[in-house]
């Protein structure tokens, strides 16, 4: 399946050293033709860090797109009852996003984005990046990889000596797996070797 022409919601959640991995794919996504439309989470919206400014992001993100950045609650709401998506995309996810998501907590604009996706039953992409992957969150992920409609870009264990805990997407494979997602399948192997 191509890419162009597909309605992707891109939302990014404040795995802040992930983030510019994230963006090379937004850029990606664009050159292959997709419609991309960002989604920020309060932290990305607000906060900045070591790794970068929020008001960078932003703006990479609106003049990469072309679009406005949805981020608030609010806005983010008409996505279902308008359908404006083919599928969106959440990466970086961050554990603390997926636990919510997994216990049907709907309080920042990315929750919103994909509850209000989600009711259409419309594919959602998750590229996770936390460091209590194979901790308290190992739960939530194995659950979400039982979700309908639910799709997870391959990850694996990022520093397995330091951050045993800590698991990340392999990012390049992200355009992929939306390919497979539209098309209802998930993309194997799941679990691989991360390797930077």
């Amino acid at each position: 399946m191509q890419l162009k022409g597909i309605k992707i919601g891109f939302a990014v959640t404040g795995s802040h050293c992930t983030i510019k991995e994230v963006l090379s794919q937004v850029s990606l996504l664009v050159e292959r033709g997709s419609d991309v439309y960002p989604i920020v989470s309060t932290s990305v919206d607000c906060e900045d860090t070591r790794f970068g400014k929020a008001a960078d992001w932003k703006e990479f993100l609106k003049n990469t797109t072309g679009h406005e950045i949805i981020k608030t609650v609010v806005e983010a709401e008409p996505i279902g009852p308008q359908s404006l998506f083919d599928i969106i995309v959440v990466a970086p996810c961050t554990g603390n996003t997926l636990a919510k998501l997994v216990n049907g907590i709907t309080d920042s604009p990315v929750l919103m984005a994909v509850k209000a996706h989600l009711r259409n039953q419309k594919p959602v992409v998750m590229a996770i990046s936390t460091n209590d992957g194979l901790g308290m969150n190992a739960r939530n992920i194995g659950m979400l990889l039982n979700i309908k409609n639910i799709y997870m870009v391959p990850f694996g264990q990022d520093n397995p000596i330091q951050k045993a805990n800590s698991l990340v997407a392999k990012m390049s494979l992200l355009p992929e797996t939306i390919e497979y997602a539209l098309d209802g399948k998930q993309i194997q192997p799941v679990i691989i070797q991360y390797q930077e």
